[in-house]
């Protein structure tokens, strides 16, 4: 289970990268899959040698309690984890991830997974048809 582990370059950290993510016009891609949403764009002058780097936002305006919003990051970041080996991204994609919960109840890790599996799914399709060389 080696390829299991989140490492530290996946993990999107860098505020410069974070505001162009969700500035208008910078070409992001948005979609919902209840109860998260996800914004995401290509990022090639990332240095992480990482395929997609992530964020999780839990806003207090849905969740009040402190607790609630470190439980839900903790599941969508489980949920990521574990569905991350199945949609694979072509070598030398860079994208930057943001995970955003809109749910305003706690919701289940199933719910959180399938979430997560559909937005990958999104996200690997057009990669994988956008590295694929054309005759």
């Amino acid at each position: 289970m080696k390829g299991l582990r989140l490492y530290k370059k996946e993990k999107l950290t860098s505020a410069v990268a974070i505001e162009q993510l969700f500035s208008r016009g910078s070409g992001a891609f948005s979609t919902l899959s209840y109860p998260l949403r996800a914004v995401w764009r290509p990022n090639p002058a990332r240095h992480s040698d990482a395929p997609l780097a992530f964020v999780i936002s839990v806003p207090k305006k849905r969740l009040r309690h402190a607790v609630d919003r470190v439980q839900m990051r903790r599941r969508v970041r489980e949920a990521y984890r574990l569905a991350r080996p199945d949609f694979p991204m072509p070598e030398g994609t860079r994208i930057d991830l943001a995970f955003i919960y809109v749910a305003d109840r706690l919701t289940s890790f199933a719910d959180v997974d399938k979430a997560v599996r559909r937005i990958l799914a999104r996200i690997a399709a057009p990669a994988a048809d956008a590295n694929t060389p054309q005759p």
